[in-house]
């Protein structure tokens, strides 16, 4: 929808922009898109479906509960938070119920209609209780009786008390329950299932109990069946659940049954302002999230009178509800994709390649020093970056580390676990400083969802010795920068790792991000200022190369972009090229939108949220906006200016909205090699010309994908950067005719 604000900028005194949280569902319409497509394999359609289902829960979680809020205080968020589309918060709960209730019957349409039969043809069958066979049954009730059932903690509902504990999405099944007057017939009817061909007995006793049970967590929700014919067979625990949960009720008989989930608020941190210990307080926040209020629950068909029970006690009204027949948490189902026979099923794996120079016998100080290295991941192997922090650790020359670290990855060590779970940053870290090393970490426990994890390896890291510092006062610390210290040749040399994404060994196999190595003298001391300013007390300083947000970067980017402006003619326009993740800041946007009236080319490559509207009559003619959703999730930053010839180009952790250029802290850093600046050119033009998996935005909010012209040769720009990747990886790293001496330090005598 478009609206009018009159104190903007243009020639009909009028500027425009989408709503935020209807295009952020635009972008999952795209990722269902994906998977929806017949033509590609049935486990990565069921990937793209699963990030779907994963992506409203956490939008859900965060964003409706933040509208509702709004909604009950009365009024719009207060600025900088107020929509700039016009929109109020009914409006926008409204539309986001139309949109997201439609996405959510055309996934489950697809999972039931295509996914599942497909891999049933492919011989991973998903068997629903009505085609279970006896010897089946059998085998699937001793498995929920012997494995499941002494998991289960069953709850009543009472009428006149609260709820009880019901966690944020948790799969729970709640039951109607009925007094048993007459044995049952079937040990089936005692779990309100009747066996085809069967009618229930009668129960002239009406009274009703409510009781609620959750699926075990720690428990799979995918069952094997004993195999048959060489085919795989599975069953869902959640209908194990459903069929013989009666059992948990001896005396009573199930007259009705469903399955259900909520989502809660986790729109909610730490009160900064109270002078507690933080970790206490972030630790009461996580806590707080699960039992705050539900802004959404999700219900399988079965009990209207169930339904509209929950939707009671919950405070839910219709447009909250989303009945869904199939599994929930489909993420959960993922595992499939590792079953041996699957191979067919799933997408060929694309290689990840080495990269020149990191070769196993030389440092990556050797690498390092002679000249900037990037990598672009998960085209290139994440393992240099591993290295980094293992040689670090090792190496005797090393002194000091410091690290910003926002998501490592890992599954923490707050109460045991396997060692090989936690982060191999992590552990290398810990290492160093139980070599003698001085490591300093400054660990963002605001990241949200995984504060808990953030939490317990910064527990591991202070008792292994590591100075940690837990972010910053009102501030979220998202830039990622890494710097080691290391003795040589008499003086204290600088090694500098920037990255527009996060330090996991894990999401680095899956998301597109780009990262530099570098020992220049000018980043690392403005790295220094930077670490100095997170860890002490210290004024704004000047830096020469690093801009920081939220002091300067925003400032930058508008000068960047005006700069652009002036310096274009209709002879010479000026251009800029962005990719980024989303786009809402309205200061930006108006930028861009007068850089456009200026004559400048602008091309905007946004994953997912994009405010801004393209394409409109002396306002926005000049700027193109696309979206690339393909095999890896785009996430990197990047940031092109012509400059009129003298072409500059940046890397950044931040995206163009509101929280990333005010409230956290974010990096920007020039990308100085001529070479490795030519290689990001030449990969921005690969997604401007991609026309297999782009989609242009339009004026009217719709996304149209494109698809090569006739006579065109078909560009995919994943693949495309899949092939440089193998192409440089054949290139081996020229070795340097001269022999570099190191020497220790010098030894006191």
């Amino acid at each position: 929808m478009l609206e009018e604000n009159t104190g903007a900028e243009s020639p009909a005194s009028a500027v425009n922009y989408f709503n935020r949280d209807l295009s952020w569902i635009d972008f999952n319409e795209r990722v269902l898109e994906e998977g929806l497509r017949k033509d590609l394999p049935l486990l990565e359609r069921f990937r793209f479906l699963s990030i779907v289902s994963s992506n409203f829960d956490e939008f859900f979680m965060v964003r409706v509960a933040a509208l509702k809020r709004a909604l009950r205080s009365g009024a719009a968020e207060p600025p900088p938070l107020a929509d700039p589309s016009g929109l109020s918060p009914a409006e926008q709960l409204k539309g986001i119920s139309e949109k997201a209730h439609a996405i959510t019957r055309r996934l489950y349409a697809c999972l039931k209609n295509e996914i599942f039969p497909g891999l049933a043809e492919g011989g991973l069958a998903l068997l629903r209780p009505d085609s279970w066979t006896v010897p089946q049954m059998d085998h699937l009730e001793s498995v929920f009786i012997g494995q499941v059932y002494p998991l289960i903690t069953p709850l009543r509902i009472e009428e006149d008390k609260p709820l009880p504990f019901i966690g944020s999405r948790s799969i729970n099944a709640v039951f109607l329950l009925v007094p048993e007057t007459a044995a049952p017939e079937n040990p089936m009817y005692a779990a309100g299932v009747v066996p085809p061909g069967k009618a229930q007995p009668e129960q002239k006793n009406t009274a009703v109990q409510i009781a609620v049970a959750q699926i075990p967590p720690a428990q799979s929700r995918i069952i094997w069946l004993p195999e048959e014919h060489e085919k795989l067979k599975w069953a869902l625990l959640d209908d194990l659940m459903l069929v013989w949960g009666g059992y948990l009720f001896p005396g009573f008989r199930v007259k009705e049954s469903m399955l259900f989930k909520v989502n809660r608020n986790a729109d909610f941190s730490v009160d900064e302002r109270r002078d507690e210990d933080f970790i206490e307080a972030m630790e009461e926040v996580l806590e707080g999230r699960e039992k705050s209020e539900a802004v959404r629950m999700v219900y399988s068909p079965g009990s209207a009178g169930l339904r509209d029970e929950l939707a009671k006690r919950f405070s839910l009204d219709g447009g909250d509800l989303y009945e869904v027949d199939g599994p929930f948490n489909t993420g959960d189902l993922l595992e499939l994709t590792n079953v041996a026979g699957s191979e067919e099923l799933q997408e060929k794996a694309w290689k990840i390649h080495p990269v020149p120079g990191f070769s196993e016998d030389v440092p990556v100080w050797d690498r390092i020093s002679q000249g900037d290295v990037m990598l672009h991941l998960p085209y290139q192997s994440f393992d240099p970056v591993i290295r980094f922090f293992q040689e670090a650790a090792a190496d005797p020359h090393v002194i000091a580390i410091k690290t910003a670290l926002y998501r490592t990855g890992g599954a923490g060590f707050a109460g045991g676990g396997s060692s090989s779970a936690v982060s191999p940053v992590v552990r290398a870290l810990e290492q160093a400083a139980l070599n003698g090393k001085q490591v300093t970490a400054l660990v963002e426990l605001k990241a949200r969802f995984d504060e808990e994890r953030n939490i317990s390896w910064a527990n591991r890291l202070e008792k292994a010795g590591v100075i940690v510092v837990y972010g910053l006062s009102r501030l979220k610390v998202h830039a990622k920068i890494t710097m080691v210290f290391r003795r040589e040749h008499e003086r204290i040399k600088r090694y500098v790792h920037l990255s527009t994404g996060n330090y996991n060994d894990k999401t680095a196999k899956l998301y597109e991000d780009i990262c530099i190595f570098t020992c220049r003298d000018d980043i690392a001391y403005d790295a220094g200022l930077l670490f100095n300013m997170l860890t002490g007390y210290s004024d704004i300083q000047t830096m020469t190369r690093l801009v920081i947000a939220p002091t300067g970067l925003k400032d930058r980017l508008l000068e960047l972009i005006d700069r652009e402006a002036k310096r274009s003619s209709q002879k010479y326009p000026g251009k800029i090229m962005v990719k980024l993740n989303a786009l809402t800041d309205t200061d930006m946007i108006n930028a861009l939108y007068r850089a456009s009236r200026a004559g400048v080319k602008i091309f905007l490559c946004v994953r997912g949220i994009c405010t801004l509207i393209p394409g409109l009559p002396e306002l926005s003619e000049n700027i193109r906006v696309i979206s690339v959703i393909d095999h890896y999730l785009e996430h990197s930053r990047i940031y092109f200016f012509a400059n009129g010839g003298a072409e500059e180009l940046y890397l950044s952790s931040a995206d163009w909205m509101p929280r990333n250029l005010r409230r956290r802290v974010e990096l920007m850093f020039p990308v100085l090699d001529e070479k490795i600046r030519a290689e990001l050119r030449e990969a921005l033009n690969a997604y401007f010309r991609d026309n297999c998996q782009a989609r242009s935005l339009k004026a009217d909010g719709t996304w149209t994908r494109l698809s090569p012209p006739a006579g065109e040769k078909p560009l995919r720009a994943q693949k495309d950067m899949l092939s440089r990747a193998a192409r440089k990886s054949g290139n081996p790293w020229p070795v340097k005719k001269e022999f570099i001496v190191r020497r220790g330090p010098p030894v006191e005598r």
